[in-house]
């Protein structure tokens, strides 16, 4: 197949799965702990055995919200062109049909597409052993679904994150059941990157071969999100968005502080929707204090050279990324769509591109919007 464009993040989130695909996929004992569809005041809705809820069926982005018409411009864009109304009215699940998701695609100009997965959803059902049956379910189902167009549709394994033996042992499943990337689910509350406990996760990612990812997350847990007072909701929203990507910074330094790259030099690794406007400070600020107080690290190259090695960093309109790319090296960077979260530039993803690089080259562009993806993932040589 020809490529010309690649999303290297767009989704799959809970509130378009089909409404018993956990409850029908279960093992008996833990039927009744899996995420499922109840009624509620606004309509059907996800909801968890612990009355934690996911959000309203086929609603807007991965919290599943309700369409409030005028207050988010790229949601409004979504609504344009039918997303919602093709659920409401004629039970079209776009982005889990993967027919007309590829519809969508085409709508976009994207012609292959890297899906991440149910994020957020281990820490919301707070219950380890039934995440990992959820997570097992999700990447059986996610097989089935990318098995349709395997050339266009790359689908990424969900690994649980509370345990790494669960996590290893996805991993290798995972690889026999043919997804083409992992996906390890963050969260505020995990150890963190640097901790030796994940020293058998990342033998074993290198030992399959797959591309690992990390996904931008909330700083904050859904209580003390829960707990902000009424009248600064917004405020306080407007806070967490404009600075989660920068969560992924400890993610970075973790990794190639404690040597991970230097041992595993085959492992690959991609930061969804991570945005790369900040990324070249981060990289200049490791070389620095490593040059300056950490030669101990066993590290025998400077961080930032691990990073144009091994790393990749998706981001879907970025314009102060895009004025850094020789600092970033354009080999590390992929665009997404980020189809079909609020965050997103889909339907509009050719306009957006056309104006964060009008100063570079058509060359270079397509590195970046295709290329580069299309070789990571093995869909071009």
């Amino acid at each position: 197949m020809n490529y010309n464009r690649i999303s290297a993040d767009s989704h799959i989130d809970m509130p378009w799965l089909p409404v018993d695909l956990f409850t029908s996929n279960a093992t008996a004992r833990l039927k009744d702990r899996m995420p499922h569809v109840a009624d509620g005041p606004d309509g059907p809705h996800w909801t968890s055995k612990s009355g934690q809820s996911y959000g309203l069926v086929c609603g807007v982005g991965p919290s599943g919200a309700k369409l409030v018409p005028g207050q988010n411009h790229r949601v409004d864009r979504m609504a344009e062109v039918g997303l919602f109304d093709d659920y409401k009215k004629h039970g079209k699940r776009r982005p889990t049909d993967p027919a007309l998701r590829l519809k969508d695609a085409e709508m976009d100009g994207v012609d292959a597409e890297v899906i991440f997965g149910i994020l957020g959803a281990a820490t919301r059902l707070g219950d380890q052993e039934a995440a990992k049956e959820m997570f097992r379910i999700y990447n059986d189902w996610l097989k089935d679904f990318c098995s349709y167009a395997p050339d266009r549709l790359i689908g990424l394994a969900c690994l649980p994150y509370g345990n790494v033996d669960d996590a290893v042992a996805e991993v290798h499943r995972a690889a026999k059941i043919g997804l083409r990337g992992l996906e390890l689910s963050c969260s505020w509350d995990m150890a963190p990157m640097f901790h030796p406990m994940w020293e058998p996760l990342w033998q074993a990612v290198s030992e399959v071969n797959l591309p690992l990812h990390f996904h931008t997350f909330p700083s904050v847990s859904p209580e003390e999100r829960a707990r902000t007072p009424k009248e600064v909701q917004r405020a306080a929203m407007f806070t967490r968005v404009s600075g989660f990507q920068l969560n992924l910074s400890n993610i970075i330094a973790g990794v190639i502080g404690a040597g991970v790259l230097e041992r595993y030099p085959n492992l690959r690794i991609s930061f969804g929707e991570s945005g790369i406007g900040w990324i070249p400070y981060v990289l200049d600020r490791m070389d620095f204090e490593w040059e300056d107080r950490f030669r101990d690290l066993g590290l025998k190259m400077k961080p930032s050279d691990y990073w144009k090695r091994q790393c990749k960093a998706t981001f879907q309109f970025d314009k102060i990324g895009a004025k850094l790319i020789d600092d970033l090296g354009v080999e590390t960077l992929m665009w997404g769509s980020d189809y079909p979260h609020t965050d997103g530039v889909w339907p509009e993803s050719s306009k957006f591109i056309a104006e964060q690089f009008v100063e570079v080259s058509p060359a270079l562009v397509r590195k970046i919007t295709c290329e580069n993806a299309g070789k990571f993932y093995g869909l071009m040589n």
